[in-house]
This record gives C-alpha cells, structure tokens and sequence, in this order.
C-alpha cells in the first residue's frame, strides 16, 4: 500500500516517542498487564479489560484496572472502587471506568491520566494489589509493562490498514510486533480454524456470523508479530434489573459509542426490535438536549422502552426523565478463548 506523506510522518513520530520512552518506562511496582488497542475505539477493549481483570481475580490475585478516565471532571487520580462499591461518580471518573467498577466484583478500579500516580493512589488504599491492569495502556508507553495485550475487532480488525487522517489507526499496525497476545474481539461461532459453534440443544450447528479474514493471523506475522492469537466472543444480555417480564415491544435504541452498528446488530440478537436509532458520538454526555430529543422519539414513535448500552446507562440513571419509557441496559460480556487464562497466569510468572 502506498503511504501518503503525512501516514510516513505519522508512523515516524509514533516511532520515534517510543524509542524515546523505551529507556525511560518505569515500574508500577507490581506485575502490570497492558490491555490496548491500534483503533480509534471500538475495538471490544472494554469488555475484554472487565474478562482479563476478572480471570486473574479468579485464579487468587487481587487486581486494580488503571484507566485514564477519558473526559472526566478533575486530573488528580481518583478511587474509583476498591472492589465492592462505587466510590466516584460518572463526572468524576468517566463513564468506562464506572462501567468498569460495576461490572467487576472484587477488582479496584482508580482512574488518572498519569498512571504511576494512580497505581500509587490504589496501593495507598490496599497494599494488597498485587497485579496492574492497563485499561488502554498500549499507547501509555512511560509505565513498563509485563504482558502487552491488543485487541482488533473481528468486523474490521486492520481500521483500512492505514493511519489518520486516510484510516482509522491510532498507531502503525507494524506495532503489533510490541504485543505479546492479540484477542480477536466479537468472533461470533468459532475461534479461528475452529468448528461451527452448537447453539445447544435443538439448535443445531451454525458458521460463524463474524469471521476475520482469511488472511488475519499471517497478516499480523508479516508486520513482525511473533506472541499468541486468541480470539474472544460477546454473550448479550439484557440486565435483569431493566425489564419486568417479557422483553418490551417497542424499544428505542439509543447510542453514545464508537461503533453504534454493532450494538443495533446485537439487540437485534437478543430479540429486541427497535422502532428507531438515536445515535450519538462515543463518550456523549447526554446533556438535557439529548434528553428532550429522546423523550420526543418516544413520543413520536409510542416507545415503551429505552435501550442502552452499559456504557450509556451508567451516564443516563438518574437523570432520566420522570414519566419516560424505562431505560433497558443492554449488557455484553467477553467470553475470551479457554486456553487464554492459563496463558496469562504462565505470562506472569516468568
């Protein structure tokens, strides 16, 4: 592929400040696992940090998830939990790491743009910590890391193969070379060169709806990549707490992330046919504008429900409008390839 001169001066720079932190990363003092992305968003990165934070609890580590807290209010670091209950607020944290807190019992959560100070946060409130997960930690490259772990989404794994502003790569894709494991988010069947999955009895057997390419794993290979390829599916659910009985009849999908196509595809999984789609961009605030323009969708379209993501309902409870449609969270949950765990738990003891 030719590269434009601005993808070479792009990669250069990406490049160069890598070379330049190399020497210079420093220790968080505790075993630390790199979960990141080459992506502008929508990569599964999330739920995957939620599933690798929760197997290291369950193989006997105690565990802090570190996020930046992207678009939160304040830079000091901040407890977001300490794994039983929610000390921060959406504003104060950000909405992923709120999300992240509620939806992994038993593993801290603190959030801060400078990751050391975080890390020092979360061991000042239990020394007991003894693993770092990096929620998108692979362009953080001044913490020194132990296993670098990237996520590409099944539907679009390469972003287009190219960089700002002609792609949609953050970083080269020659840097997958760093990683030490790739996770193939939102494989829906099967894991690559495996059988059609068994949807239980009566079911019967089905392909795979979301294969990679063919070509996935020896495209990762030419550009130097030389660790493990895992893949990871995505179970839905709709949260018990949201519905009463049977699923609503005329839900309105409402949408505040990067890839809003992928969530109306998984509603439609769950049975939820939404009458309409509201789609904002990822990370919205929902201020009281969007509010009155859902409220109005519902009105016009006699909705009686709201559906949202995990990510979106932690922004949206308690604000939500007296007298509205309930709000339905729409949950998913990355089921990583069974050989993943001990890959990790072997990773870390070297």
């Amino acid at each position: 592929m030719i590269r434009s001169p601005w993808q070479r001066f792009y990669g250069w720079a990406h490049d160069r400040r890598r070379r330049y932190w190399a020497a210079r990363a420093e220790s968080l003092g505790r075993p630390t696992v790199s979960v990141g992305n080459l992506h502008w968003g929508g990569s599964g990165k999330t739920p995957t940090v939620i599933a690798v934070a929760l197997s290291l609890t369950d193989s006997g580590r105690r565990v802090a998830v570190l996020s930046r807290g992207y678009r939160r209010r304040g830079r000091t670091p901040l407890v977001v939990s300490l794994g039983e209950r929610g000390l921060a607020s959406v504003e104060e944290a950000g909405d992923e790491p709120v999300m992240i807190a509620g939806q992994a019992p038993g593993v801290a959560v603190v959030v801060g743009a400078d990751r050391r100070a975080a890390a020092a946060l979360a061991l000042g409130g239990d020394p007991t910590i003894d693993v770092f997960v990096l929620d998108d930690g692979f362009s953080h490259v001044r913490v020194r890391r132990d296993v670098e772990i990237l996520t590409f989404p099944a539907s679009d794994p390469f972003a287009g193969g190219r960089l700002l502003p002609g792609g949609r790569l953050r970083e080269p894709l020659a840097n997958v070379s760093l990683a030490d494991a790739v996770v193939l988010t939102g494989v829906e069947g099967r894991s690559i060169g495996g059988p059609a999955r068994d949807d239980g009895p009566g079911r019967g057997r089905r392909p795979a709806a979301n294969e990679p390419p063919a070509d996935f794993e020896p495209t990762l290979r030419r550009h130097g990549f030389t660790g493990r390829v895992f893949t990871s599916s995505l179970r839905p659910e709709v949260a018990a707490e949201s519905v009463e009985g049977s699923l609503p009849r005329r839900p309105l999908l409402v949408t505040g992330v990067a890839r809003p196509e992928r969530v109306a595809r998984t509603a439609a999984r769950v049975g939820l046919e939404c009458v309409d789609h509201l789609r904002y961009p990822d990370h919205h605030g929902y201020p009281p504008r969007s509010l009155r323009r859902i409220e109005a969708a519902c009105v016009r379209h006699r909705c009686d429900a709201v559906v949202v993501t995990s990510k979106d309902a932690v922004k949206l409870r308690g604000r939500w409008p007296e007298g509205a449609p309930p709000l339905v969270e729409l949950r998913v949950e990355a089921l990583l390839d069974p050989e993943f765990p001990a890959w990790l738990v072997h990773r870390l003891a070297r």
